[in-house]
């Protein structure tokens, strides 16, 4: 966890655009944002505003038009492809809708990934780890089940235990309860609130649930390319 960095992210006239045909779609106009430790912010909008687009500039998986985005102090726009890699590994995690966990492994080895690829970490530690956030979302005796035995909920309580694993700073999500039914969805509500407590994380959610956000601790709503702060 990063302690010396005031801001975990910010990014600084942020402007995103596509080429159709003779004529230029600006996605996102100028965005500015700052998100500080252990804060909790959801991002609304209707389909196709660019939310998803923005979640993903955000995180450096794609280059904006224009525009500045800091990591942790660090300045994507300047790094390299495997610097950046390094940095997410170490600073970020993701959550998506679907849950992209690996059928063939576990949820404790699925868990276990991100500290794998970093490959200097005992086995037995991060054994250690990976068990002790499968039982902060309550899933530990479901350690040795495969996605495949699993119900949805439990898919994406292991997802979330994934992203949190290697204890970053902050935590992508996009769209993460619009598969569950509203009792399993309520659950990962409350689990993020925890979580974001106990391990000092920020998150960025991206939603159509205006009950998940509604409990994070600003939204803002996306229209015409901007970021309105939600009333």
């Amino acid at each position: 966890m990063t302690e010396s960095v005031k801001a975990i992210l910010e990014c600084k006239a942020l402007a995103k655009s596509f080429d159709e045909g003779p004529e230029k779609l600006e996605v996102l106009k100028g965005l500015n944002l700052v998100v500080g430790p252990s804060e909790r912010l959801a991002v609304v909008g209707s389909s196709g505003s660019g939310k998803t687009t923005l979640l993903q500039l955000l995180a450096g998986l794609d280059r904006p038009s224009s525009g500045e985005i800091r990591v942790c102090g660090h300045d994507l726009s300047t790094m390299k492809e495997a610097r950046q890699n390094e940095l997410r590994n170490r600073h970020l995690g993701f959550v998506y809708q679907f849950h992209h966990l690996l059928p063939e492994f576990t949820a404790l080895e699925n868990v276990s990934m991100p500290l794998l690829l970093r490959k200097k970490i005992p086995i037995r530690q991060i054994k250690e780890r990976a068990e002790r956030l499968l039982e902060a979302v309550g899933l530990l005796a479901r350690a040795k089940h495969k996605p495949a035995e699993l119900s949805g909920g439990e898919r994406q309580r292991v997802a979330i235990a994934r992203a949190l694993v290697a204890e970053p700073d902050l935590v992508f999500m996009d769209e993460p309860t619009g598969n569950l039914d509203p009792n399993t969805a309520e659950k990962v509500h409350g689990l993020m609130a925890t979580l974001s407590r106990e391990f000092k994380t920020s998150f960025i959610v991206v939603t159509h649930d205006m009950n998940l956000a509604r409990q994070m601790d600003r939204v803002f709503r996306l229209e015409s390319g901007r970021l309105i702060m939600d009333s």
